[in-house]
């Protein structure tokens, strides 16, 4: 499949019914969906893989990956809402994605979902509570040796400390996330952020969070 012809796919599927703005439930755009599971895709990390998208929502790119031809695709969110639109999504683009409703931060969550050999995912930028990001990278890291995460823009230095001993970025994107008016506290119709896509491969086989 085609870069273009797997965002115009992506942009069929249904968003946040309910979004949460202490989860920051917003939907990952088609286009930046499309580009990164594209050049995942490219570098040998999703056909015939098994993926996990962490913080999946609605299951943008957990749907994309199964599209790419992965062999085992999960999906795990903690909203039990995103996760019913999730699997309305995935029948109706014909997909096989087993969608899981956990907490990342949750200690037995690692042995339940197994490994994996990429993880995939949008996880919160931290602007409704701080840090929010930190326990996803840990369990990405823990999960697969590469991952692929969509991060605000600026974010490079502070991903480069926290993961120093334990994974390096070998690849950066650049890319616009346009943010619809969706809760209260937004004064604008649309507000773009400036996010980056990045790679970060780990350094070790067995990987414990700090």
């Amino acid at each position: 499949m085609k870069l273009k012809k797997l965002e115009m796919t992506l942009q069929r599927l249904a968003g946040f019914s309910c979004p949460r703005a202490a989860l920051e439930q917003y939907q990952t755009p088609a286009s930046l969906a499309a580009r990164l599971l594209f050049h995942a895709h490219m570098k040998g990390d999703i056909e015939a893989k098994k993926i996990c998208d962490l913080g999946s929502g609605t299951g943008m790119l957990a749907i994309g990956a199964a599209l790419l031809g992965a062999e085992r695709v999960q999906g795990v969110d903690i909203d039990g809402k995103a996760i019913r639109v999730a699997k309305e999504n995935a029948a109706l683009l014909d997909v096989d994605v087993e969608f899981v409703v956990a907490d990342v931060r949750d200690a037995a969550l690692p042995a339940q979902l197994g490994c994996s050999d990429t993880v995939i995912m949008n996880p919160p930028f931290g602007a409704q509570k701080a840090h929010a990001d930190r326990p996803f990278i840990d369990l990405a890291l823990t999960l697969a040796p590469v991952t692929y995460s969509i991060f605000n823009a600026g974010s490079v230095q502070f991903i480069e400390t926290y993961t120093s001993k334990r994974a390096g970025i070998d690849e950066r994107i650049g890319g616009i996330f346009p943010i619809k008016r969706t809760f209260s506290f937004h004064t604008q119709d649309v507000q773009e952020i400036g996010v980056e896509i990045l790679r970060l491969k780990r350094k070790h086989q067995s990987i414990h969070a700090p």
